[in-house]
Formats: structure tokens, sequence, C-alpha cells
């Protein structure tokens, strides 16, 4: 009893403390609905005493030190769980890799049921509490999060709001016409009013999925379908589907997710008259679930899926006195990156960036390349019309590019939903396809394959440099490519994102302990991003953080500083060597080498970056040992003197008369021998302090210019190969030209007989 007592006694000290808020929040979202809000309250009562005693334990654990997931240390990866092991028990059995990688929390693609062929990739649920059958249960979830938490990782799951499948139950019933279901979702009479609907709200896809609504035979109504014809938008204008929802994302935390990913949450709330994105009902919505989380479940972390506009996206933080989502994905620092990588200009890069870094630190962004979805090209046309970009022009230039379609790029793409009549599409392929990998490997083209597996590892440092949350794609660790089989697969082929959502490749990722191959370049040099990230406290996202005027438009710069530690970050966009030209007082250290580094006018070779630090705490250690060695250089001086002296004394007795008083300017003409003795110690002295001073000094400039000739050197060495490289190409563009030349020849000569044939033959 005394137990039960103090477990309601905990959920009752959590609810007293946000009770008036959302009872106030409630009342005016739902109408005062008393009876609706009473529910709510009993529901998160049970849901709290469902929750099971060892997430109960990491509830207050994470209680204690709120700030967890801001750690250095925290990296996550998003895998389909299928693709990755084929189901819930192979991903148990793959953990030992996962924590090799240095993944702290995963992020498993949806896994609930949907029916299969109208699942959009898992975002069509028929079922909140049951695991898609293929992939297990709901209990090898449970068996999964536990042994995660037990490896300290993190476990996310995607609840899509916004919709359901139009197999879940209650669209079943809908169907069937209980009007207590279809008031759960948007269902009218005749076309009307979808039709005013339609003239204010845009079409999410228009070219896959053109509408807003579609027809239901079985009801004879119009049903509201924003995303798909078969995923149904709930309405959540009706309290019952909201406490309803909330009761399974709570199912879900106690089954051991505590990362929620809420997905398309601007889209959840409809008015007519309205484009019915980020309504301020919606900032309600989600700052009511945030509450709700922290009574039921404070270890849960509520990540938010906001695709648009950075003006958008921020405010679903909420305020730092009533927030909403803990964090946010950084879409436009991803769109903007590929923007950056096909154009090799950082200025757009940087005018981004520095609106991020303007933030206040406590709102945290999830940062990533690549996720199952494409890249949406919402970039800041406003800032790019300056320099005379046209948006649906450089649209098409961006797909272009990243495709391979434009001269000089190897990059591997595809289009996702191409709206030929608006000029836009969105993008799809993996990191390594897009940064030229693939390309590389099907010429064969060892140089070529150099610089994209540089670019591929520039990226993810770019990645890390960023405060946040870093999460990388599954397959990036390794390099994987592009899967097309996807064309093959008719339940696939009409989607081009599965391009990037193939099998992960185990073989592949066995080559991980070879250093010299793809996958082992990129996986240790993954690791070592890693390790030095977290090591050092100025990634934290605490640190201070600003753009560096590098003067060269091809090289980003980016500076950190967190108690005693700054970090100058460059970042070389561009396929050929370029100079940061920065001034940097400092002392600083390649963190990547080791090696003492000046961080003025700094020399980057194509799609390569440095991480240059200063340390407090090592400039200290070398100031004390400059000191020591000064005091060690003045004792021995001090040693030397007092020898000389003795020396001296010793000489003169040898030398002395009979005791006998000497004269007056003897005695004089001896005491200035021993000041001056004194004089030529102490100049001796002062000339080795300082001689080991310049050698000290030496030997830096020394190691400077060691590390400057090896990087000219490397440099010397991949302009030969390019050079090479470019001449191999130019025979081989000659060769191809004389053979055609010779084609066109001999199909002149062959036409010339031809010719002469027939008129042969008419004469005749």
């Amino acid at each position: 009893m005394e137990e039960r007592a103090g477990l309601t006694r905990e959920f009752a000290e959590r609810l007293e403390k946000h009770l008036d808020e959302l009872k106030w929040l409630y009342a005016e979202l739902y109408h005062n609905d008393e009876n609706a809000f009473r529910y709510f309250l009993s529901m998160l009562e049970r849901m709290y005493e469902a929750r099971p005693e060892e997430l109960k334990a990491l509830d207050r654990e994470r209680e204690q030190s709120a700030g967890w997931y801001r750690s250095n240390e925290v990296l996550g990866m998003m895998l389909y769980t299928n693709c990755f092991a084929g189901n819930l028990r192979g991903v148990r059995e793959k953990l030992p890799y996962l924590k090799e990688a240095g993944v702290t929390y995963i992020h498993l693609m949806p896994l609930l049921a949907s029916p299969k062929g109208r699942s959009d990739g898992g975002y069509a649920v028929a079922d909140f509490r049951q695991v898609e059958p293929e992939l297990g249960t709901m209990e090898d979830f449970a068996a999964l999060a536990s042994d995660c938490h037990k490896s300290g990782m993190s476990v996310c799951l995607d609840f899509v709001m916004n919709h359901t499948s139009e197999d879940h139950e209650w669209a079943r019933r809908a169907r069937a016409g209980e009007k207590e279901f279809q008031d759960r979702y948007f269902f009218f009479d005749n076309w009307n009013i979808p039709n005013d609907f339609d003239r204010t709200v845009p079409q999410v896809f228009p070219t896959t999925a053109p509408g807003n609504f579609s027809w239901c035979n079985e009801a004879g109504k119009v049903v509201m379908t924003s995303f798909y014809p078969y995923q149904w938008d709930l309405n959540y204008a009706n309290p019952t589907v909201f406490n309803d929802m909330t009761e399974n994302l709570f199912f879900l935390c106690n089954q051991g997710a505590d990362i929620i990913r809420l997905d398309a949450i601007p889209y959840i709330w409809k008015s007519l008259g309205t484009d019915c994105r980020n309504l301020p009902q919606v900032h309600t919505i989600v700052r009511i679930m945030r509450m709700a989380a922290e009574i039921v479940c404070p270890a849960t972390q509520i990540l938010g899926e906001v695709v648009m506009e950075p003006s958008k996206v921020v405010p679903y933080f909420g305020t730092l006195e009533k927030p909403e989502c803990h964090i946010l994905y950084n879409v436009t620092t991803m769109a903007t990156t590929w923007h950056t990588v096909a154009t090799k200009d950082v200025r757009l890069l940087k005018h981004q960036l520095g609106q991020i870094f303007a933030l206040p630190k406590q709102y945290l962004f999830l940062n990533y390349l690549r996720c199952h979805d494409d890249i949406g090209w919402g970039l800041d046309y406003g800032f790019l019309k300056q320099f005379g970009i046209d948006e649906v022009g450089h649209k098409r230039f961006l797909n272009d590019c990243l495709r391979g379609y434009f001269y000089g790029s190897d990059a591997r793409g595809e289009l996702y939903n191409d709206d030929p009549r608006l000029g836009d599409a969105r993008l799809c392929g993996t990191t390594a396809s897009l940064c030229g990998i693939e390309a590389a490997e099907y010429e064969g083209n060892v140089w070529k394959l150099d610089r994209a597996i540089r670019l591929h590892i520039m990226l993810h440092a770019f990645l890390f440099t960023q405060s946040g949350v870093p999460v990388i794609y599954s397959g990036d660790e390794i390099g994987q490519l592009n899967d097309y089989g996807y064309h093959n697969d008719p339940y696939k082929w009409d989607d081009s994102r599965y391009l990037h959502r193939g099998n992960f490749s185990w073989d592949e990722a066995a080559l991980r302990k070879d250093t010299k191959s793809r996958e082992g370049r990129i996986f240790n040099a993954l690791r070592k991003l890693e390790t030095m990230r977290s090591e050092h406290p100025v990634f934290l996202t605490a640190a201070d953080t600003w753009i560096i005027e590098t003067y060269n438009d091809h090289v980003l710069g980016i500076g950190r500083y967190y108690d005693g530690e700054k970090l100058v970050a460059l970042f070389n966009f561009s396929p050929q060597d370029e100079t940061a030209w920065v001034n940097e007082p400092e002392n600083y250290t390649d963190l990547m080498t080791g090696v003492p580094r000046r961080a003025q006018a700094v020399g980057i070779p194509a799609f390569d970056f440095a991480w240059l630090l200063w340390s407090r705490e090592e400039e200290e250690k070398r100031e004390r040992e400059a000191e020591a060695a000064r005091e060690a250089a003045a004792k021995e001086a001090e040693k030397e003197r007092k020898t000389a002296e003795k020396k001296k004394a010793s000489g003169a007795k040898k030398t002395e008369r009979k005791p006998e008083q000497k004269p007056v300017a003897e005695a004089e003409q001896e005491a200035d021998k021993k000041v001056k003795a004194k004089e030529e110690a102490e100049e001796t002295a002062a000339k080795k302090t300082v001689e080991k001073a310049e050698e000290m000094k030496k030997a830096d400039e020394k190691a400077s210019e060691e590390a400057t000739e090896q990087e000219a050197a490397a440099k010397q060495k991949a302009a030969e190969e390019r050079k090479a490289a470019e001449e191999a190409a130019r025979k081989t563009v000659e060769a191809v030209m004389r053979a055609e030349e010779a084609a066109k020849k001999s199909g002149k000569a062959g036409k010339t007989k031809r010719d002469a044939g027939k008129k042969k033959g008419t004469k005749k």
C-alpha cells in the first residue's frame, strides 16, 4: 500500500505542476468539454500505472539529468527493420554492430501494421498497437527496447498523427456508416465543402496523389485524404480523436520507445478558408502532448517533423517557459547542404547557418544528410534572388546536377514526384551515390573515387560540427550505393524513394576492417570524427557558434567556443584545392593529424576539411613547460656561475703571497674581476635561455614546415593524378571522335555505292 501511495503521489505531483495550464488549453481547444477533459486525465493516470517499473526508473533518472539528449556523445542512426536485419529479433542480434558504429540511439522507421501495397512505407497505419507481422510482435519490440536501454541506447519510433490507413478499425466502421466513427474523420455528403477547401489548401503530392479528397463508395460520401487516397485525415477538433491518439502514443512509450517522432504535425488541424498548415491549434495540441508526456513518461523526448521554411519550423520549439517539441528536424540545412554540393558556393549555407546560430541554445535540432525521404528544395529563394537566381530554373539545375545530367557531375540520383507543369521535383539517392562514389566505382577511376570519398567524409564532418543531434542514415557509415532493384517490384516502382531504401549490405559491412576498401575508409573515418566529437566539450550544444569569414565562396568557416576550447572548422566544397583566408592568432592543433597548425591562410584540398583546435588547458600547459624550462636554465646558469667563482677563489689562494696586507689598488682590481666574472656568468645563463627558446621556436617552425611540405606534396600528387586522368580522358574522347569520323566516312562510302547501284539499275 505504501508503494502504491508513493506512486500515486509521484503522478499527483507531476500532474499538479501542469494541471492549470492543461485545463485552460484543453477547455479552449474543446469548448469547455469537461467530460472529455476528465476522461483525458483518467487516461493519463491509467497509462502511468501501466508503465513498467524499469521505465519508471528511467523516468526518474532522466528527470534528474534533463539535458541528457544534448550530450556530444549522442549519435543516432535511422534504419528500416526489414532492410537492416529482417525483423526485430535480427536488430537485437545486430546491436553489437551499432555499438561499434558509435550509435547511441536508433530510429526504427515505421514498423506498425499497415496494408501491403497501400502502406506509404509504413505511414498508413492500420493498428497503432500491433507490429507488422513480418517484422515481429510488440513483445519483440519491447525486448529490443529493453536491450537497447541496458546498452545505453535510446529507441525512436514514428507516430503518424495526421491520418490512419483506410484499413484501420475506425475507418472500417466509418465506411460501414457508423456516425461516431465518421466524425473521427472528415466526411461530406457532397463535393461542395471539399471544393471550398481546395481553393485554399495546397496539394501534398500533386502528381502521384492529386487532390485533398477522395470518394468513398461504401459510405457514399467524400472523405479528406491530404496525402494518399488510402490515408484518411483525422479530425482533431473531435476530443475523442485527441484522447485516443494520445493514449496510443503512450502505449508505444510504455513498450520502451523513448523518442517519439511526430509525423507531419503541421497538417493535423483543419479549418475551412485556411491552408490547413501550422494553425494555432496545432501548437496547442503539441504543448498539451508535451505536458502529458512529462506527467506519464518524462524520459520520452518529442521529435517534431516540420518540413517547412525556417520561419515556420522554429515556433514548434514553443517558448523557453512553455516548450513544445524537444527536438526538430533541421530540414533546411539538409537541403541547403546539397544545394552547396551542387553549386560549390557556400553563401546561402552561411546565411542559413547564421540564422540557426542566432537562435537560443535551448533549441535543439536533429541534423542529418540523408534520411528515408526525398530532398525537397525548400531553399531561401528570397536570398538567392539577389544573385539573379530564379526558383524554377534553379530547382531544375539542382536536379540535373545531382542526377549526373550536368557536365562534370558524378552524382547519381533520381527524381521524385516530378511536376513538369510547375517545374518542380524532389530528389532521391544515397549520400555515397550523390557524392560520386557510385560513378567512380562504375568507371573504375581511382582518382575520382578518392575525391568522392573525401566529399562523403567532409559532409559528415560538417554534420558533426553543427550544434544538435547528428543522425546517420543506415548504410552511410559504409558508403552504401543506390539500390535500383525497386524498379522491378510492382509494389515499389512508382516510388523512387526506394532508391535509397535498399537492404543493408552485410557483405559490404564486413569490409569495414579493411582500411583500403571504400567501406573501411569511410567507416573508420566516421568513427574517428565521432570519437573526436565526444572527447571535446567544444562540440556540446551549449557552445557558442558563429560563421568565420573565409573570403572564399567555396570554403565554409564555422567557429565554436566552450569552456576554454575553440574550434575553427573549414570545409572546402570545391573540386579544386582552395585557401581559407582566415587569420586566427592562437596556437592550433589539427585534430585529425595531431600536428600543430596555424589558422592563417589555411590551404584545404578539394572536397576536404580541417578541424583546428585551440585549448586553454593545452596553452597553459605549454606556458608551464616553457616557464619550467626557463627556471631550469636559470638554475643551471647559477650553478655554473658558482662553480666558476669557486674555481677563481681556488686559483687565487694558490697564488697568494705570504700573509701580508695587499695594496689597496690590488684589492680593488680583484673585486672588479669578481664583479665582471659574475656579470659574464649571468650573461652566459641568459644566452642559454634565449638559445633554448629559439630552439623550441625552430622546432615548432620545422614541424609546421614539414606539415606544409607534406600538404604541398599531397597537392602535387593529386594534381599529377588529376592531370593524368584528364589526359586519359582526352585521349579517350579523341579516340571516340576518330572512331565516329571513321564510321561516318564508312557510312558515306556505303551510301555512295548503294546510290550508284540504284542508278545503274534504273538505266537497265
